[in-house]
C-alpha cells in the first residue's frame, strides 16, 4: 500500500518543471548581538556580526521548489540596480532559469532588510524592518514582454506557480494571461494571492492557498471555526472558478475545500516557531511539486503541512530537503504506530496521566472513510480536556452492525489513519457491540460524540455520568457523513 512517505521517492525519480510567476524581491539580513540602549535615542543599538541576502517574494517560492528537486523557471520584474543583480544571481546559483526575468530600467528592485538581534545569546528577534520598493503596475511594454515569456515557457512545464504580493508585477491582464495558457494546455495553476479584497485577477486557476486573514479580506469571512473555513472556500470555489481553495489556518492546519463542497481538514502538531518569513512560499512550492507530479490532494496537503512546519522552525526562508521531510515521516509513523495501544496498556497509562491531573476526553466509532465531519468533532472532542481517547469498532462488529459489504477499511488501516491525527492521542480497538467495557475501565472525565446525538441518546451516558463524568455532543457539519461519500461513490 503506497503511502506518504513513498511521495518523496516521486520527487527524486520524476522530473517535473514548475514556472513562478510573480514579484521578484531581495530579503536582506543584518544580524547582530543588542547590548544596551543607545544614549542619544530610546532605541537598541545592534552591534553588527554578519550580513545576508536571500531571495524574496516569488523568488522565494522558486528557491524553495528548486530545493525539492524541480526544475524551476522564474518569471519577473527586477530594476537595473545592485539588487535585482544580486537576485539574479542568487537564483543562478540555486540553478534558477532566469530566461524569463526581465530588467526594467524604470522600476526599482524590491528590498527588504531584516535588522535581527540577539540578547543574552538567546535567540535572534527582529528588531527593525526597512522595505525599499515600488509597487506602481507593470508599464505595458513590460507586461507585453511578460507574456512573451509565458507563451515561450510554457509547453515545458507540468504547473504554474502565481506569488502575488501585490507589488505592481500580477497585473490582471498578465495573470489572465497566463492562466488561460495554461488552461488551454491542461496545466495546474496554484496561486498564493495577495492581501487584497479583489480575487477577480485569479478567476480561472485550479488552486488558491490563502491564509485566513486574506480569505477574510476576500470573502468577507471571519474565520473562528471550522464552518467558517467552509463557507469561505466555497465562495472562493464558486466566484473564482476553482477546482479547490487551499486555506492555511496556521496552528489549526490546512482546510481543503473542493469546488463541489466537499471538505477535508489537516491538522498540525505545535512546533517551535522562529519565523512564519516563508511559510507560504513552502507551501505554494509544496503544493506546486506535489500537483506538478500527479500526487493527489489530500497527500499534498499532509506534505505541505509537514514542510510548513520544517520552515517556520528556522530563521528566513530556507529550503526544507527531501531528506529533512522524509526523517520527519519516518519519526511522525513512528509516533502513531505507538499511539494504537491495547486496552490494558491503556489503563496502565492512564494511571500516570491522572498523576499529571490530565483531563481524560473520549469518544468511539467505526471511522470508516474519515472525512470533514469526522475531524471537525474529533477536534472539538480534543479541545474539551487533555488527551483524547478514541476507541474504535473492529472489522467484526462494523459487520455485524452494518451488513457484510463494511467496513470499506480494515481496523489496522482505520487505527493508523485516526492515529496520525495530531489531535488523537490514543486508538483501542474493541469489538464489543457498545463501548461500555471501555468506559468501565478507562472512565473518561468527558464522553464525547458527534452527529445527530443528543446528551440523552449517547450509548454510555449513563456509566460515565454515575461517576460524575460529563457527556457532551460535538457540532454537526451539516452534508458530511460516510453514506453519502458511498452513494457518490457509487452513483
Amino acid at each position: 500500500m503506497s503511502t506518504i512517505l513513498d511521495k518523496i521517492d516521486v520527487f527524486e525519480t520524476t522530473d517535473s518543471t514548475i514556472l513562478v510567476l510573480g514579484d521578484l524581491m531581495l530579503d536582506r539580513y543584518t544580524w547582530g548581538d543588542v547590548q544596551r540602549i543607545s544614549p542619544e535615542a530610546p532605541v537598541l543599538v545592534l552591534h553588527v556580526d554578519h550580513r545576508e541576502s536571500r531571495l524574496g517574494g516569488a523568488a522565494s517560492a522558486c528557491y524553495l521548489a528548486a530545493g525539492l528537486n524541480a526544475k524551476t523557471v522564474l518569471i519577473g520584474v527586477v530594476g537595473d540596480d545592485p539588487g535585482g543583480v544580486q537576485i539574479q544571481a542568487l537564483a543562478a546559483q540555486s540553478n534558477i532559469d532566469l530566461a524569463g526575468v526581465v530588467v526594467d530600467p524604470h522600476r526599482q528592485t524590491t528590498v527588504k532588510e531584516r535588522f535581527m538581534g540577539k540578547a543574552a545569546t538567546r535567540h535572534p528577534q527582529q528588531v527593525l524592518r526597512v522595505d525599499d520598493e515600488i509597487n506602481r503596475p507593470l508599464s505595458p511594454d513590460v507586461e507585453a514582454l511578460l507574456c512573451e515569456q509565458i507563451d515561450k515557457s510554457l509547453p515545458a512545464c507540468d504547473a504554474v506557480l502565481i506569488s502575488d504580493y501585490n507589488k505592481g508585477v500580477c497585473t490582471p491582464a498578465l495573470l489572465q494571461h497566463v492562466i488561460s495558457a495554461a488552461r488551454a494546455r491542461h496545466i495546474p495553476v496554484i496561486v498564493d494571492p495577495a492581501s487584497i479584497a479583489d480575487y477577480s485577477r485569479y478567476r480561472g486557476a485550479t488552486l488558491i492557498t490563502p491564509n485566513r486573514r486574506e480569505t477574510r479580506l476576500a470573502t468577507q469571512i471571519t474565520i473562528e471555526k471550522p464552518e467558517d473555513a467552509l463557507a469561505a472556500g466555497k465562495k472562493l470555489c464558486e466566484s473564482l472558478d476553482l477546482q479547490a481553495a487551499v486555506i492555511t489556518l496556521d496552528r489549526d492546519g490546512i482546510l481543503l475545500v473542493y469546488a463541489d463542497g466537499r471538505a477535508e481538514s489537516f491538522g498540525t502538531e505545535a512546533r517551535d516557531v522562529y519565523d512564519i518569513t516563508g511559510a507560504g512560499d513552502m507551501v505554494l512550492a509544496m503544493v506546486g511539486r506535489c500537483v506538478a507530479s500527479g500526487i493527489l490532494l489530500p497527500e499534498t496537503m499532509r506534505l505541505a503541512n509537514v514542510a510548513a512546519g520544517l520552515e517556520v522552525e528556522r530563521l528566513g526562508v530556507q529550503q526544507v530537503s527531501l531528506d529533512e521531510i522524509r526523517r520527519y515521516l519516518t519519526t511522525q509513523r513512528r509516533k502513531s504506530a505507538k499511539k494504537v495501544v491495547g486496552l490494558d496498556e491503556l489503563v496502565e497509562i492512564l494511571v500516570k496521566e491522572r498523576q499529571r491531573s490530565r483531563r481524560i476526553v473520549f469518544t468511539n466509532g467505526c471511522f470508516d472513510i474519515l472525512h470533514y465531519g469526522h475531524t471537525s468533532y474529533l477536534e472539538q472532542a480534543a479541545a474539551m480536556g487533555d488527551l483524547l481517547i478514541v476507541g474504535l469498532n473492529s472489522d467484526s462488529s462494523v459487520r455485524e452492525a452494518r451488513g457484510p459489504t463494511r467496513p470499506i477499511n480494515q481496523e489496522i488501516q482505520r487505527a493508523g489513519v485516526l492515529a496520525a491525527l495530531g489531535c488523537v492521542d490514543y486508538v483501542v480497538i474493541f469489538s464489543e457491540a457498545t463501548p461500555h467495557h471501555l468506559l468501565e475501565q478507562i472512565r473518561p472525565d468527558v464522553l464525547v460524540k458527534g452527529g445527530d446525538y443528543t446528551e440523552s441518546t449517547v450509548v454510555g451516558r449513563e456509566i460515565v455520568e454515575a461517576y460524575g463524568g460529563r457527556v457532551c455532543v460535538a457540532d454537526k457539519v451539516e452534508g458530511c457523513s460516510t453514506t453519502n461519500i458511498l452513494r457518490a461513490t457509487e452513483g
